[in-house]
């Protein structure tokens, strides 16, 4: 980072380096990174805000979480030729003194364990399943739906006998959540009449929201929610690139009205419980009942203008950043 961004992340923000491949010390890995993972995040980091990490520093790299192969290891728990997943950055390469090693599983490639087995299906579990706590025959409403996020948890709305209503911006993507996922209903954003539209598809109103989004599109939601609804918040997209403080919220008296609980959701409070949520996305996907997709640009490079695909709403599925093949490449059940 040349310096950090104001607004949209511009080419002069971040500079493309090369340094050497440092030794490792005991109890590190060096990775050879395979794919980069690209999210909403990654903006949240590179601000001087509060929030759950500290901010990246000036000239620091990007930080990311990566998937690659272990080159060289110094730590008994991994040997060259793993397949990893850690906390990395915008890098070729990546040395890590913690790393979770990937099971190489039949029909699973490295992009599942990035997206619908990785850290985008956990929170979809995680935040649906056990924050907002789904019965049958409740109304679901999903921002940013055809997201990485969003789309895992509108099919598993279904799987739980929800009716699924999707935002998202376009009519192509709309229609990706209704053919694919299998939404009940989905909602464009960017369309002059997508309130009207979202008063619609809501029916007798929202009893669980899933909020990846927030601003003016969080304030239409809580316009239609139920009594005791949930509100998972998971996401401020909407004003991750905004200088100063965040855009509030006006219609937080609903929240009160309503006694609805707005509870915000990081998917740090599940690390115990990961491999549980895992075995039953996987089971979930085995089964054909949960589809997933991946957008995936090559090259290092690329990085910064995959980041604003995300905002500017041109990614479908979760954004990857491909360095190399992936070893596991082949046929998946991903139909």
């Amino acid at each position: 980072m040349a310096h950090r961004p104001q607004g949209r992340v511009a080419d002069s923000d971040l500079s493309l380096v090369t340094e050497p491949i440092p030794d490792i010390a005991n109890g590190e890995i060096l990775v050879r990174n395979i794919y980069i993972s690209i999210d909403p995040t990654n903006r949240l980091w590179m601000s001087d805000v509060d929030q759950f990490e500290t901010p990246i520093a000036e000239a620091a790299p990007i930080r990311a979480m990566t998937f690659g192969e272990v080159l060289e290891s110094r730590n008994a728990k991994f040997k060259a030729g793993d397949l990893v997943t850690g906390q990395g950055a915008w890098e070729t390469h990546s040395v890590m003194a913690r790393a979770r090693l990937l099971p190489h599983e039949e029909g699973v490639d490295l992009a599942a364990h990035a997206s619908v087995l990785g850290m985008p299906g956990l929170s979809a579990y995680f935040g649906f399943v056990e924050e907002g706590q789904p019965k049958a025959g409740e109304t679901v409403v999903i921002s940013a739906a055809a997201g990485a996020v969003g789309s895992v948890v509108g099919q598993i709305a279904k799987i739980k006998g929800c009716r699924a209503v999707g935002i998202a911006g376009g009519p192509e993507k709309c229609r990706r959540l209704i053919e694919r996922y299998g939404f009940d209903r989905a909602v464009d954003y960017k369309s002059a009449q997508w309130e009207a539209d979202l008063a619609d598809a809501c029916g007798d109103g929202i009893d669980v929201a899933f909020e990846n989004v927030g601003g003016t599109l969080l304030d239409c939601v809580l316009r239609h929610i139920n009594d005791r609804a949930r509100i998972v918040l998971c996401g401020l997209i909407a004003s991750y690139n905004d200088a100063g403080d965040w855009q509030g919220v006006t219609m937080l008296r609903n929240v009160l009205l309503r006694r609805a609980r707005l509870q915000g959701f990081l998917i740090a409070t599940y690390w115990p419980r990961l491999t549980e949520g895992r075995q039953q996305l996987k089971r979930w996907v085995d089964e054909g009942r949960l589809k997933w997709d991946v957008d995936v640009v090559d090259g290092i490079g690329q990085a910064p203008a995959a980041l604003n695909r995300v905002f500017d709403g041109l990614s479908t599925g979760k954004q990857l950043v491909r360095l190399t093949d992936d070893p596991w490449a082949g046929e998946i059940n991903n139909q």
